[in-house]
């Protein structure tokens, strides 16, 4: 940890502007739970549903795209444009054909995709009609996120940053108008949609977004954006390369996040009152966390930057400084949480039984937040952006399957147990991730430079 005036100094450019990123998304997040609250818990449990859905195509777009990013801040390293551009192609390519599966997905069965969830009929119904009509931003959100990643792997998190905070305080304003309707004079300006308003809000900010970062990206000419010939003329041999090395991931995002929804699956199955309370302290903790996830993004540049430009024993240097660095700050960051948890009553409008279950979820997570801080920024910043993606992605999920979510599932179902030991048994398996990944670390085997033949 010694200090590196420089590391410190490339580490907050490059985490400040995600850091406030994800702090605005988080607070919109929060905003739009508390409006969809107002309608009651069954609808904060149907738009909590259909937002799995997005959750979970998320977490496959952002194996896609990490994969991406690995080679594109490799190549940044090497100044490489040509690659950089051609490794955005490979990555968009890959990402609207997942989205396009969604898509159809959520058009046509809805019903049966939320079934899996929950078992209240109306939560399902009143989840659907969200899920059909907010589908209509995969697409859009696909091209954001791809170029977004690239543009944050090549030092220029400022341009993401700007256009996400445009768009999500866009969200919010849509948000109150389409929800909740106007009435001027007793003469009805804007309809009244409810949950359907939340969801029309996120397509319309989603278009915002996108429209945002291209222009801004194509403007400023940034070496992500080129011509489409230029995106799209890879050859065999860097595709072959990306699948290499971006298959794990995109399998590790993947079995990740739909063991993030079998974990929901024990939520909702527990009861509704449950899977709200999860839902408003999974809201809530986001504020803190967008701390880690800076550190995490900023770290996986830096130390491929240095990967790139064959510069091994620096990016070991780095890679111990920030896994120390994580814990610490995540430490202090989880804290905030004490005073969240007594707020509660004041933003959400349901019953006070299902605030002090969500309220001692959140005080549970304040024990776990240095081991999955550590967790995260091993996985995402380091063994990434070292091309060690089979490794991250066996010690990033065999844990939750074989361990975390059998232990949550025979204490909910069999033993009957409250949902705060149900929260706590879900999250052991940092627990376990935390020991295999330290020892990673130590071992050095996490560096390759993927960009050499």
């Amino acid at each position: 940890m010694k200090f590196d005036k420089q590391f410190y100094k490339s580490l907050l450019f490059l985490a400040i502007p995600v850091i406030l990123q994800n702090m605005v998304n988080s607070f919109i997040n929060i905003l739009d739970t508390i409006m969809v609250g107002k309608l009651g818990e069954v609808a904060i449990a149907a738009v909590g549903l259909g937002n799995q859905v997005f959750f979970f195509y998320n977490m496959i777009l952002f194996g896609i795209t990490s994969g991406g990013g690995i080679f594109i801040a490799q190549y940044w390293g090497k100044k490489d444009i040509v690659n950089i551009r051609r490794s955005v192609g490979i990555t968009l390519s890959c990402s609207l054909g997942v989205s396009l599966v969604f898509f159809i997905v959520a058009q046509t069965i809805p019903e049966l995709v939320l079934s899996f969830y929950s078992q209240d009929l109306e939560v399902i119904s009143l989840g659907a009609k969200y899920l059909k009509i907010a589908a209509w931003s995969y697409p859009i959100f696909a091209i954001s996120m791809v170029f977004s990643l690239a543009f944050r792997s090549t030092e220029q998190a400022k341009v993401p940053m700007v256009a996400t905070i445009i768009s999500l305080c866009t969200n919010a304003l849509f948000n109150f108008l389409l929800i909740f309707g106007v009435v001027y004079n007793g003469t009805t300006i804007i309809p009244r949609f409810g949950i359907n308003g939340a969801a029309i809000a996120t397509v319309l900010s989603r278009i915002i977004e996108c429209i945002l970062l291209l222009t801004i990206g194509y403007k400023k000419k940034l070496a992500p954006t080129g011509k489409l010939k230029e995106l799209f003329s890879f050859g065999t041999e860097l595709f072959t390369k990306y699948l290499r090395i971006g298959i794990p991931v995109i399998i590790n995002e993947t079995l990740w996040s739909f063991g993030i929804t079998l974990q929901n699956r024990v939520y909702a199955r527990a009861g509704t009152d449950v899977i709200a309370a999860f839902n408003i302290s999974n809201t809530v903790a986001q504020i803190s966390w967008v701390f880690l996830m800076g550190i995490g993004n900023a770290a996986a540049v830096l130390i491929g930057k240095r990967i790139g430009e064959g510069n091994t024993e620096l990016a070991y240097k780095y890679s111990h400084r920030v896994s120390i660095l994580s814990p610490i700050v995540a430490f202090f960051v989880a804290l905030l949480l004490i005073p969240l948890s007594k707020t509660l009553d004041f933003f959400f409008n349901v019953d006070q039984s299902i605030l002090i279950q969500a309220a001692g979820m959140l005080k549970i997570l304040i024990l776990y937040y240095p081991f999955k801080a550590f967790n995260m920024t091993m996985i995402v910043g380091v063994c990434r952006s070292g091309g060690d993606t089979v490794f991250s992605a066996i010690g990033d999920t065999i844990f939750m399957y074989c361990v975390s979510i059998p232990l949550a599932s025979y204490v909910a179902f069999t033993l009957k147990a409250p949902a705060m030991l149900i929260f706590a048994c879900l999250n052991t398996d940092d627990l376990c991730k935390f020991v295999i990944l330290l020892w990673r670390l130590l071992s050095k085997k996490w560096l390759h430079n993927v960009t050499e033949n």
